[in-house]
């Protein structure tokens, strides 16, 4: 009797390099734009049942045609929702952590979606492609990373190369919340102990400190493994930019706003967490001739 000959693993897709880091001259900021996606199977279990966005940007993408260009694409949450639907996702990101995982996760995926998306390291403040895009998408908060005006310049500058004519940039941020960043500096707020993949049951907390001239929000992520093993933090540092404050940097760098979503539900509030911004280039910018 023959034997059934043993499927060969799927090799995970090639990870392209595409230049460096551009470096942040405050070593805090360098960690705080890092630590959080060091740990991939954390990061995808904490965000595991976030689908708002999901569904927002899947349904964006799939009413363009050609590939969608993600910066910050993480370990594939939003890139692997929009390969599932026929979307062709280029997915840029600065963590190789991330794009490790991401490249594992693809491997298990059927052949059709594994094609459909390329995946890219780099820094999205200088990232070079040749190709333009219908869709230029940064979700969850990837642009609170970009802390300093000439950052935000340089990223626009590149979301412009790559935007095909008509084409349209989004991206989410939450916004500032004055109560929140009023919190004692230091002060633990605990949350819910929960199995920290690969350690057990963990005890959590997180500490705050606002920086009100730099507009930056430093956030200690503290976890105790309930076993007795050394008790660990995890930084992460987010510019707050304000509504307003957005608008002006959009429109200086050659963007109009054309929508904002709150919540990705409906209109934007004062009760509103987080806005996604809808964005072209203003036919000054883009070359078109103004109508």
């Amino acid at each position: 009797m023959a034997q059934k000959s043993k499927r060969s693993p799927i090799e995970p897709p090639r990870i392209e390099r595409r230049g460096g880091a551009a470096p942040f001259q405050d070593a805090e900021l360098a960690v705080g734009t890092s630590a959080h996606y060091d740990d991939p199977a954390y990061y995808g279990r904490a965000y595991a049942r976030r689908s708002s966005d999901v569904d927002y940007y899947t349904d964006l993408a799939s009413r363009v045609r050609g590939p969608v260009l993600e910066y910050g694409c993480g370990n594939g949450r939003i890139s692997l929702a929009m390969a599932r639907v026929g979307v062709p996702v280029v997915g840029v990101d600065l963590s190789r952590a991330m794009l490790d995982d991401l490249a594992e996760r693809l491997a298990a995926e059927p052949a059709e979606v594994r094609g459909r998306v390329r995946l890219i390291e780099a820094d999205m403040r200088t990232l070079e492609l040749d190709e333009r895009y219908a869709l230029v998408i940064c979700p969850f908060n990837a642009f609170l990373h970009l802390y300093e005006r000439s950052d935000v310049e340089a990223f626009l500058a590149r979301v412009a190369a790559h935007l095909a004519p008509g084409g349209r940039f989004v991206f989410d941020v939450s916004m500032p919340d004055p109560s929140e960043l009023a919190r004692p500096a230091g002060k633990l707020y605990r949350a819910r102990p929960f199995v920290y993949p690969g350690m057990g049951r963990v005890r959590y907390g997180e500490r705050f400190e606002y920086d009100p001239l730099r507009q930056l929000l430093f956030v200690s992520m503290e976890f105790e493994p309930e076993s007795g093993a050394p008790s660990f933090a995890t930084p992460l540092v987010h510019r707050q930019f304000y509504p307003r404050e957005l608008e002006a940097l959009l429109h200086y760098n050659g963007f109009e706003i054309v929508e904002m979503v709150g919540d990705f539900a409906g209109e934007v509030s004062a009760e509103t967490c987080g806005i996604a911004y809808v964005c072209e280039l203003r036919a000054a910018a883009s070359g078109k001739p103004k109508r």
